[in-house]
C-alpha cells in the first residue's frame, strides 16, 4: 500500500469488487497502521450516516443520496481491505515449512 495518511490517496468505486463477492469466505489480512486508520475513519463515517438515516427514517430507495454514500463509504471499505495483504492459512505455512527443507 505504501504510507498514506488519508483516505482520498485510495482509488474509489462504488460497487463491491467481483473478488468479494464470489470468494464464500473472507481471509484474514495484514492490516498496516495506514490502512486501519483508514477504515476506523471509513466505519465512523457509515456508522454515523446509517444511525442519521435511521433517525431522520429516510425511506430506501435506489436513488437516495444518504444511501448512495453509505453504499460508496462501504465499496471503499472492502477496496482498502483487499488490498491489505492475506494472511496465509497454518496449512500454508506448513506446506512452505516442509518446502524448504526438502530444497
Amino acid at each position: 500500500m505504501g504510507s498514506c495518511s488519508t483516505i482520498s490517496s485510495f482509488p474509489v468505486s462504488a460497487a463491491i469488487p467481483a473478488p468479494v463477492a464470489n470468494q464464500r469466505r473472507v481471509r484474514r489480512r495484514r492490516i498496516s497502521p495506514e490502512a486501519g486508520h483508514a477504515l476506523e475513519i471509513l466505519g465512523h463515517a457509515i456508522e454515523y450516516l446509517s444511525d442519521e438515516f435511521a433517525h431522520v427514517g429516510g425511506s430506501l430507495s435506489a436513488h437516495n443520496a444518504q444511501v448512495e454514500a453509505v453504499q460508496l463509504l462501504m465499496a471503499l471499505n472492502w477496496q482498502i481491505y483487499l488490498a491489505c495483504p492475506e494472511v496465509p492459512t497454518m496449512g500454508e505455512r506448513l506446506r512452505a515449512m516442509l518446502h524448504l527443507r526438502h530444497v
